[in-house]
């Protein structure tokens, strides 16, 4: 109970599985009381998690090309056509790398890059379809709706034939990136070559409707306001309506990642290195862990909420274990992208699964899906290899031309 009443009532409301507006999510992020919002957010995992599990994954970003048409001001990776510093990595070396994964027991590779002028539809069909043919047992979750409309424009065609064609090659699930804020200020501001929130929402329901399932993510701390950031997730919520409106997605947990839909939604902060933003604004980590409570009261109809320590440390994304969140994402083998822009926490396994289970939670090894691969219900039940750690980035690190293990100890 707070002295609030309002609040207290959509604290109680949203607590108990009720749906909660964007007017009282906004209420709730700006003035409810941390505690009593973390303790509802809590209450929602327990019911919807009642096992006290909490996953995690293994694996691998790849990225194929630097090479990028967008120039979005908060991205270090990037760099423009016929740059200098302009790459594309050859199958050879991509499919290297896959195998490296899969010896430390990766199961998801996400294939990364740039919008590349001269990549079309056809390029990402050679690039699944020779993944899946080499290492069958790796999921590819991987690109955007950006990188979709791009490969669409670039071939001349329609964007859903462009989902059957990359999906038939081999893409298993579509990741939430290039959503980083949809609402259109902020987006222009910080992306304005790139498509609108509405656009990039089309694509994921184009690509529901057709049986992928994805991911949702957001980018917190480029200058929107916090009714931008609350308007970001009633996009993402009202897509997912229309998902289990029309059968893509079953919201009961032991099926909510079999159909078209998202299955996570994962709010990272923006890093503020090498990038033409420059640090201006950043979110607080109130402000984040305040977010992802809120997040888990809003989302009724998305099963799982991810913390981002890669961004915002390993301790903030263990208390985010009691704010809501049921999954601490991965051991990325390879990180470049938000490396680029200045993220530093690395981890191993090891580290990974005590924090799991030093927040009184049980661990498991999950797949891209959520399915359960080994849980670790006692301390006897953890794995063993002192290999698998998070891994500099080559591109992040100046004058590095491999990519070195870190002491995460």
């Amino acid at each position: 109970m707070t002295a609030n009443r309002e609040i207290d009532d959509i604290l109680q409301r949203a607590a108990d599985g009720g749906r909660i507006t964007p007017e009282e999510a906004l209420l709730l992020y700006t003035d409810a009381p941390f505690h009593a919002l973390g303790e509802a957010a809590d209450t929602v995992r327990r019911r919807r998690y009642p096992d006290n599990v909490v996953t995690y994954l293994i694996d691998r970003n790849i990225n194929y090309t630097n090479v990028c048409v967008t120039a979005c001001k908060f991205c270090a990776f990037f760099r423009a056509p016929k740059h200098k510093d302009g790459w594309a990595h050859p199958m050879e070396e991509i499919l290297r790398r896959c195998g490296e994964a899969i010896d430390l027991g990766a199961t998801q590779v996400m294939l990364q890059g740039g919008h590349h002028p001269e990549f079309g539809v056809a390029y990402y069909e050679s690039l699944f379809s020779g993944v899946k043919e080499a290492y069958p047992q790796l999921m590819i979750h991987s690109i955007g709706p950006s990188e979709i409309l791009h490969m669409a424009k670039v071939d001349g065609v329609s964007i859903e034939e462009a989902i059957l064609r990359i999906k038939a090659a081999g893409l298993d699930s579509i990741a939430g990136a290039g959503a980083e804020m949809l609402p259109e200020r902020p987006r222009k501001a910080i992306a304005p070559l790139k498509e609108s929130g509405e656009r990039w929402i089309e694509v994921m329901t184009i690509a529901h409707r057709n049986g992928l399932s994805s991911t949702a993510t957001m980018m917190m701390g480029t200058g929107e306001t916090h009714a931008e950031r609350i308007e970001h997730i009633r996009m993402i919520r009202d897509c997912q309506d229309l998902a289990v409106a029309n059968g893509y997605q079953d919201t009961a947990v032991e099926t909510s990642h079999e159909l078209g839909g998202f299955r996570a939604f994962i709010p990272w902060t923006y890093q503020p290195e090498n990038n033409h933003l420059k640090g201006r604004t950043q979110a607080t980590t109130m402000e984040y862990l305040r977010f992802i409570a809120v997040s888990r009261l809003f989302f009724d109809n998305i099963a799982h909420l991810q913390a981002s320590w890669l961004t915002t440390g390993k301790d903030v994304g263990q208390l985010a274990l009691h704010l809501g969140v049921d999954d601490l994402g991965s051991i990325m083998l390879e990180e470049n992208v938000i490396s680029s822009a200045g993220a530093r926490h690395r981890s191993n396994l090891h580290e990974l699964i005590w924090m799991i289970r030093t927040a009184d939670r049980i661990p498991a090894w999950r797949d891209t899906l959520y399915n359960h691969l080994a849980v670790h219900r006692t301390e006897a039940d953890d794995p063993t290899d002192d290999r698998v750690v998070s891994h500099f980035s080559s591109i992040a690190m100046p004058g590095k031309k491999t990519l070195p293990l870190v002491d995460a100890k």
